[in-house]
């Protein structure tokens, strides 16, 4: 699979959908669970084109310092109608918000 293609946005789209509810990942998260851990910014392109009317959480994916996509006003409601709370500089806790996925059995 290679990051450009159509497989790799399909691995995107599925790794997105597991991050449930009042939880949060990184762009970089998601890159790294993909098997493309340099691949940050495309995994925002993705999320980007995806578009909010689809079933894919993408308003669940922030950056790595927390924060909300500056051109998706939506989002931050999202997030705060499923219980994540901002801090007062305006990003989520990593430390408290950001899913860890259960390791392979």
């Amino acid at each position: 699979m290679k990051p450009e293609s159509v497989e790799f946005a399909r691995v995107v789209a599925e790794i997105v959908r597991e991050v449930p509810e009042g939880k949060v990942a990184t762009y970089g998260d998601i890159a790294t669970l993909a098997g493309f851990p340099t691949h940050a910014r495309l995994v925002g392109k993705i999320l980007g084109s995806i578009g909010t009317a689809s079933s894919v959480p993408c308003h669940r994916i922030v950056n790595a310092q927390g924060r909300t996509a500056p051109h998706w006003l939506e989002q931050r409601a999202l997030l705060l109608s499923e219980g994540i709370e901002f801090t007062s500089s305006g990003h989520v806790d990593l430390r408290r918000y950001r899913w860890v996925p259960p390791l392979p059995e």
